[in-house]
């Protein structure tokens, strides 16, 4: 292990990055060369016959896998014990609590621990962790997992090519929107809510009414999210994030559409539901066309709870006119008592999310409606635990 500590973030040509090759088998069996968002970052991935591999950003090691099941370079894959003092092959998630006597974090699904110089992050089958034989690899990276993908995600064949540039090796921004476009429609992307539609992309930076224009979509094989980020006054970016680092990203309230979008976007959101209000943790309402739309949470058990959409009716809409706010909370309350997910509920045939009238899908349409405030709110809570967190490490 000392040789992985001392070759990180060392060049290539480093003494001691030459030391952890010799140990790993001297000639990399398998080199993949890429090159990654923009501002562009070159990777260079080295794989030996004996399980090792070396992730290279920029001609510096950034991560070190240790592949300890077969793959298509290594035949039978390491031996852990030759590698972590009190770690083998069979070793269990305690097992590594045991050995490393430090704090260990959540990150994208897996459990890390923090090292005095770096991150360690044993990688099991999926839920896996528990039983003999679930650990398929162990990674040493330069960079927080919470903050940074798996090195071994940068293969991903559905999002490692999105980006798209011009003759002269120039970043092409119509032609990454095009291209995220097209794989959203191919179903291999999905966009993030909250986040510009890419849809609206250009036409709000076209604007310059927000400072930074952002839109955010997720790969479907591995996971990670990319962010496409054009700037009033600066050039645009490209990256991978892994999703809770997406979401703490800073994103502004986007203006209303009238104010940046051309006559067949203003057009398409007159047409759309549109926000009006909400109760956090009760309910929101949406309108469209002039009819109003509840969408409230109930309970179904201790252990989860759901979203019922209902149509105000005249005599609601009336109430709601007549009494605002309270007479929403007031039917939020009672659509939740009377249990709508059941059959004998007076809200159960109403509710559009389970019983849509003709081909609609409510959800998505409500969704991308409420989408920027839910959003929002959740950007608040994050900051909020982050001031938390320094609070109580200051003290």
């Amino acid at each position: 292990m000392p040789l992985i500590l001392d070759a990180l973030g060392r060049r290539r040509d480093d003494a001691q990055v030459g030391r952890l090759i010799d140990a790993l088998g001297t000639d990399a069996v398998e080199t993949t060369d890429r090159d990654i968002g923009e501002p562009l970052v070159h990777s260079r991935h080295l794989r030996f016959e004996s399980g090792g591999e070396i992730v290279l950003h920029d001609d510096a090691v950034i991560a070190v896998i240790l592949h300890l099941t077969p793959t298509s370079f290594a035949p039978r894959g390491l031996d852990a014990a030759e590698w972590i003092p009190g770690i083998d092959n069979d070793a269990i998630f305690s097992d590594f609590t045991a050995i490393f006597d430090v704090p260990w974090r959540f990150a994208d699904g897996d459990r890390y621990f923090v090292l005095e110089a770096a991150y360690l992050r044993p990688e099991f089958v999926k839920h896996g962790g528990r039983r003999a034989g679930d650990l398929q690899r162990v990674a040493f990276t330069v960079d927080d997992p919470k903050e940074t993908c798996r090195p071994a995600d940068e293969d991903c064949p559905t999002c490692r090519d999105l980006v798209a540039r011009s003759e002269d090796g120039s970043f092409d921004v119509d032609g990454t929107v095009d291209a995220l476009l097209a794989a959203v429609e191919a179903g291999i992307l999905r966009e993030s809510n909250g986040a510009v539609r890419l849809v609206d992309l250009r036409l709000l930076h076209a604007s310059a009414l927000m400072e930074r224009v952002e839109s955010q979509v997720t790969c479907t094989a591995c996971g990670r999210v990319s962010c496409l980020t054009l700037y009033r006054d600066s050039s645009p970016t490209f990256g991978y994030h892994p999703l809770d680092a997406a979401m703490r990203r800073p994103l502004e309230a986007i203006p209303p559409v009238e104010e940046w979008g051309d006559a067949a976007r203003i057009a398409e959101a007159r047409d759309a539901m549109r926000y009006v209000d909400h109760e956090p943790g009760l309910w929101f309402l949406v309108e469209q066309h002039g009819d109003l739309y509840l969408d409230a949470r109930y309970t179904i058990n201790s252990m989860a709870d759901d979203s019922c959409l209902i149509r105000l009716d005249d005599a609601e809409s009336r109430q709601y006119l007549e009494g605002g706010r309270d007479s929403l909370t007031d039917l939020a309350r009672r659509i939740d008592s009377s249990g709508p997910h059941r059959e004998g509920s007076p809200f159960h045939l109403r509710n559009l999310l389970r019983n849509p009238d003709g081909e609609r899908d409510y959800s998505a349409e409500f969704r991308a409606a409420i989408a920027n405030h839910t959003w929002l709110a959740r950007q608040k809570q994050a900051a909020a635990q982050r001031a938390q967190t320094a609070a109580t490490a200051d003290d």
